[in-house]
């Protein structure tokens, strides 16, 4: 690690947790800052309600962002049932309500098996994909719907973790590029009542946890030399992904 040009030049990527309420391009924001970092960039975005794992790839780790990107993720969540909304999520402003019958545990594991393997998935209004080089979010905001492509996905893992009607916490291993959101919409299709996404945390990327993970208010308020100190260097990280 050295400095040149009034910041810090150091290359790998270091794991971060990110808080509800914040987007991955605010935490890049607060750690270029507090950091004093010159290049850096976040490896898969997620949603403000989000929180969790969030790659930070810093100097000619941004040469690696995209293989990173491309790795499988797991996600523990929480699908609200009986209400669906415009984002798939609770940010969202509900479009439709249906009364949530008395569900058991077999007809919820059914609707859930539906969503594995190998599958299509067609992504929601609300997100980054561009149509005619126009992110989709940005039609959304203007009451716009377009048809968009299918997306083919894969859920290698699931899990009902605890059943709550009209909630149910959920966990999800699946491929670079699934939406979460969709899925806990589309589950909810599948049990007749609709549904949306309450809650959603990150906890793997690849070979990444967040047993190594830093809270953004470390990155705020901490020694900066103590978290630059939890970078991972590039050869570490081959280490760690097995390459």
């Amino acid at each position: 690690m050295n400095r040149r040009g009034g910041g810090v030049e150091i290359d790998g990527v270091l794991v971060v947790d990110k808080p509800s309420g914040m987007t991955s391009h605010d935490v890049v924001a607060i750690a270029r800052k507090y950091l004093d970092v010159r290049k850096i960039g976040h490896c898969g975005t997620l949603d403000p309600l989000a929180t969790g794992l969030l790659l930070l790839v810093l100097g000619r780790g941004t040469k690696i962002q995209d293989l990173l990107m491309s790795e499988d993720k797991e996600y523990l969540g929480t699908l609200a049932l009986g209400a669906s909304t415009t984002t798939q999520d609770k940010e969202g402003a509900v479009v439709e309500q249906r009364p949530v019958p008395a569900l058991d545990r077999a007809r919820i594991e059914e609707a859930f098996s539906r969503f594995e393997g190998d599958f299509y998935q067609t992504p929601p209004m609300v997100s980054a994909i561009k149509k005619d080089g126009v992110p989709l979010y940005k039609l959304a905001r203007k009451g716009l719907t377009v048809e968009r492509e299918p997306r083919f996905v894969h859920v290698y893992a699931s899990e009902i973790r605890e059943i709550r009607l009209p909630e149910i916490d959920f966990r999800v291993v699946c491929s670079k590029g699934f939406y979460v959101r969709t899925y806990a919409h589309d589950i909810g299709e599948a049990l007749g009542c609709g549904g949306h996404l309450t809650a959603l945390r990150r906890v793997k990327s690849g070979r990444f946890d967040l047993s190594r993970a830093v809270p953004v208010d470390e990155i705020k308020h901490g020694d900066p030399a103590a978290v630059l100190a939890k970078v991972l260097s590039l050869p570490d990280v081959s280490r760690l992904r097995g390459a």
